[in-house]
């Protein structure tokens, strides 16, 4: 009965097709977030930056200040095509180790950006104050400075608002620093310069409703079918034990069921969610 239902909404659905979008990744790299000795504060701030273009976060990973690590995780996500965003590692101390794996999964060497080292070098120079010691660009301690503009052969530049010294993107991946104050201004810039032909070409829409008892083994097989039947159409499903202090449905166990995708596509799989939970003998309360 369920299937019927889903196969004959599916011919009045809209006859578009899906268009392949790219996916954006985000790479947290700290021991001191995995230790919980800082919050991570970029994954939230990439997803608004995206969000406020039309664009979604596909998926994010944590890594630890462990080259070998580090190594592995670029490697595959070189690998995917994917537009990657970096935080973290990418200083000159001792456990920075990012600007080095980079070039590592790459197959090359790091070298010194001349770019980077003039916004180095120009940085070295307007913190010395006058004090010709502190702006020698040959001190051991300036040269070290120079270090953080050591990037993978082949980089660009991504500038720093903040104090000047510069990230690096290379093959689609955008490498800033950990510090979010510096990282969020430096991901806007990347977007707004390097993808602005994919803002908003998908008018995204999401919608849900509140399944009172839900169980999702019930509910797997015409979440299964929507997504079948609906190219282009993402069903999702957030269980919960129940929230006394919210009251009514949501005291008790419920599931909140929905769908996600280009609006243009999901009339047809809203209305066929629907008819299909309550042909499976659930009733269907609205998220007002």
């Amino acid at each position: 009965m369920v299937n019927k239902m889903v196969d004959a909404l599916k011919k009045v659905a809209v006859d578009e097709p899906v268009k392949a979008t790219r996916r954006f990744g985000l790479i947290v790299i700290g021991d001191e977030i995995l230790s919980g000795r800082r919050q991570d504060k970029h994954m939230s701030k990439l997803i608004e930056l995206l969000n406020e273009r039309g664009l979604s976060l596909s998926w994010a990973k944590y890594v630890a200040d462990d080259p070998e690590q580090i190594t592995a995780t670029l490697k595959e996500s070189f690998a995917s095509g994917d537009v990657v965003f970096s935080t973290g590692g990418i200083g000159a101390t001792p456990d920075d180790h990012t600007r080095q794996c980079a070039a590592l999964a790459l197959g090359t060497k790091t070298e010194l950006h001349p770019t980077a080292r003039e916004l180095i070098a120009g940085r070295i120079q307007s913190t010395a104050e006058g004090d010709p010691v502190k702006a020698d660009l040959n001190t051991p301690e300036n040269q070290h400075r120079f270090k953080m503009g050591e990037f993978p052969i082949g980089s660009e530049i991504i500038p720093n608002p903040y104090n000047q010294i510069p990230g690096f993107r290379i093959r689609e991946h955008h490498f800033v620093p950990g510090f979010p104050v510096m990282a969020a201004p430096m991901m806007a810039w990347s977007l707004d310069t390097h993808y602005k032909d994919l803002f908003h070409q998908e008018n995204w829409a999401e919608q849900s409703f509140i399944v009172p008892k839900g169980i999702e083994s019930t509910l797997t097989p015409l979440m299964e079918r929507i997504e079948a039947s609906f190219p282009g159409v993402k069903v999702f499903s957030l269980p919960s034990v129940g929230d006394a202090s919210r009251g009514g449905v949501y005291a008790e166990r419920h599931i909140e069921l929905g769908i996600k995708g280009n609006a243009n596509l999901l009339d047809s799989a809203w209305t066929a969610l629907r008819t299909g939970t309550r042909a499976l003998g659930y009733e269907i309360h609205d998220i007002s």
